[in-house]
């Protein structure tokens, strides 16, 4: 039963965050990644054309800095090059194949007991493992979600969430229909479009529509402007650009975009060409399922067509409460904190969490930050 005096679960950004924060402390700790390499969902299960719509000022991890060569938007494969050199720089070694089970406050030891199923060799053997603090690491996106739809599992087609889509090279005059609006729904529906792909997309909800810019400034006003004035500016600026987005199949919502991404975690889309393409007609909005029949999918406004594909760009869900036993203060049902920022990381009995802020990579560098330095002044 391995000890030590930090065990963190999850080896995304987050996890890689917090174990080089504990280093620069001093701090031992075990990391533990069920995936067989670390930020797995940026290596295996992420699109082939993604950019980080914020700038990489806000983009880079606690105390290294993206180099000065990166453009200010950087790439996927850019920040996975990024994240390589952090993990050398400071000599962090996960422990990969470790799925959690259960991880338990052990109160007359006043230790973490962790529980995690490894299959790295021949067999599938439980693993305990012991520590003073635990950190949550493990990410809002812990578990792909594809919501039930009556008829789903008799679709003749193809049927994947955009954790498995790569690019629209083998969609070239093929039907796809993508669910979800968010910002990797828009994006891939780009995507398949410029590749020759009879694309729609499916708008369920009101979304903000911004531009990188427009962000950016957002960004930079937050440090001088409350919530309100500066999403009124958002607002409107938006209304310039785009002008009237109804005419489209969206709706915006009725509360401004900075306070909904910070209450709720709902992000803005960062528009990099989608709209200019529904805009010309090349992708159909369509509104939500009711049913599948075969390879005819039903809307809610009656009408059907025949698809070959469907992406569900319908998000993640957490999985925390699945193994995380006796925590009644820190996380919710959902694996979200309990407590809004920026009291959000810190539980009772030596419990953290990590990348759970929703304000992204900037959120998660906070996160580490305060948890090595709070773990520091017990030690």
């Amino acid at each position: 039963m391995p000890e030590t005096s930090v065990i963190i679960v999850g080896a995304g950004p987050a996890g890689l965050a917090t174990a080089a924060c504990l280093t620069t402390q001093s701090i031992p700790y075990i990391l533990l990644e069920r995936e067989d390499c670390y930020a797995s969902l940026w290596k295996k299960k992420t699109y082939d054309r993604l950019h980080l719509h914020l700038a990489k000022q806000y983009t880079q991890l606690p105390y290294l800095n993206l180099p000065p060569s990166c453009p200010k938007y950087i790439s996927k494969d850019e920040f996975v090059k990024y994240l390589d050199n952090y993990v050398a720089h400071f000599g962090i070694k996960p422990l990969y194949r470790n799925d959690v089970e259960s991880a338990v406050f052990d109160h007359d030891a006043q230790r973490w007991r962790v529980v995690a199923r490894n299959d790295m060799g021949d067999g599938n053997e439980e693993e305990e493992y012991i520590g003073r603090y635990l950190v949550v690491a493990s990410g809002e996106a812990s578990e792909a979600f594809c919501p039930e739809i009556q008829g789903l599992d008799g679709f003749h087609g193809k049927v994947m969430h955009t954790t498995e889509y790569k690019n629209g090279k083998e969609y070239k005059g093929k039907c796809v229909l993508v669910v979800g609006c968010g910002n990797s729904g828009m994006e891939i529906a780009l995507d398949l479009a410029n590749h020759g792909a009879n694309t729609s997309i499916v708008v369920r909800s009101p979304v903000h529509i911004l531009s990188r810019g427009m962000v950016w400034m957002g960004l930079f006003l937050l440090n001088h402007l409350p919530y309100k004035m500066v999403d009124k500016l958002m607002v409107m600026l938006s209304k310039i650009v785009y002008g009237d987005v109804t005419k489209y199949g969206f709706n915006r919502p009725t509360q401004g975009p900075f306070y909904l991404k910070v209450a709720h975690g709902k992000y803005p889309v960062i528009d990099v060409g989608t709209l200019r393409k529904i805009q010309s007609g090349d992708i159909q909005v369509l509104p939500a399922i009711t049913s599948i029949r075969g390879n005819y999918i039903l809307f809610e406004d009656g009408r059907s067509f025949i698809f070959d594909t469907i992406i569900f760009a319908t998000g993640f869900t957490r999985s925390t409460n699945k193994w995380l036993q006796g925590d009644e203060y820190l996380l919710k049902e959902d694996g979200m904190p309990k407590h809004e920022f920026p009291n959000h990381w810190k539980g009772k009995n030596g419990l953290y969490c990590a990348g759970l802020a929703r304000r992204g990579i900037y959120g998660l560098t906070l996160d580490a930050k305060n948890i090595a330095q709070d773990i520091q002044s017990h030690l």
